[in-house]
């Protein structure tokens, strides 16, 4: 029996042979049946330090837990930005920009397994995809391979936004960006945010960076990313993301 372990997800997956003893499955049903109540211990204990003043800089901002958010990540700037919609309003305002301790790869899309890159493109995180017994502190899933990059033949799994500040394949925040992280996710989607959607971006989509960037074998990739930057960047309302004819379309949600 093969016993794999995902340092991104904290979860093991078991490949069977043969050979397999029944003394061994019971022995990780174990494993995973104890890591419930330690799971709930470690979200209980974010829920009574971090939370308190989470709430209290949401309030500074007139705005309040379990509103809905909207996440952009700029790779070169590293910068997880975080928008939470405005009460009463379709708009968004941005609350928080978090530095990235590192991400894997150089700039441009992940493209394979193994190829230790970090994904760019437009995804999202449901509350299935949240992940607090991470190797990594505390993750949630990004859902990659989205289905344009099913069309393309691009493979990978368990790609991440964690804790840790180190990273194979995944996005690395600070331990404590992390948690305030995780717990406006937790709480926008147990209120009723279905998805959190999540833009991620070669660096900020201006016409410098554009320019500078210009020879880049990815630039007609980022500038199909563009479209999505600057609707945002006009309505502050996270626009709607589909795939048509092979290429991401963007419009007004």
């Amino acid at each position: 029996m093969l016993i794999k372990y995902n340092c991104n997800s904290g979860k093991l997956f078991i490949k069977k042979d043969m050979r397999f003893k029944i003394h061994s499955i019971l022995w990780i049903i174990a494993i995973l049946a104890y890591t419930g109540p330690v799971r709930a211990e470690k979200i209980d204990a974010l829920r009574s330090t971090v939370q308190p003043e989470l709430e209290k800089e949401l309030a500074a901002h007139d705005l309040k837990l379990g509103q809905p958010i909207f996440i952009r990540v700029f790779k070169q700037e590293k910068i997880a930005e975080v928008w939470v919609q405005e009460t009463g309003k379709k708009t968004y305002n941005i609350f928080k920009r978090y530095p990235i301790c590192v991400f894997s790869g150089t700039l441009g899309p992940k493209l394979r397994q193994g190829d230790n890159q970090a994904p760019e493109g437009f995804y999202d995180v449901t509350a299935e995809r949240l992940h607090p017994d991470s190797k990594y502190h505390l993750a949630f899933n990004l859902g990659y391979p989205n289905s344009f990059d099913r069309m393309r033949g691009r493979t990978g799994d368990f790609l991440m936004i964690h804790g840790g500040c180190t990273s194979q394949g995944c996005y690395a925040m600070t331990d404590q960006g992390m948690e305030e992280l995780y717990i406006l996710a937790e709480a926008a989607l147990a209120n009723g945010q279905k998805k959190i959607e999540v833009h991620l971006f070669p660096f900020i989509m201006t016409r410098k960076n554009l320019v500078f960037h210009g020879r880049s074998t990815w630039m007609p990739f980022w500038k199909s990313l563009k479209p999505a930057y600057d609707l945002f960047q006009k309505t502050r309302i996270p626009p709607k993301i589909s795939v048509q004819d092979g290429r991401y379309r963007v419009d007004l949600p």
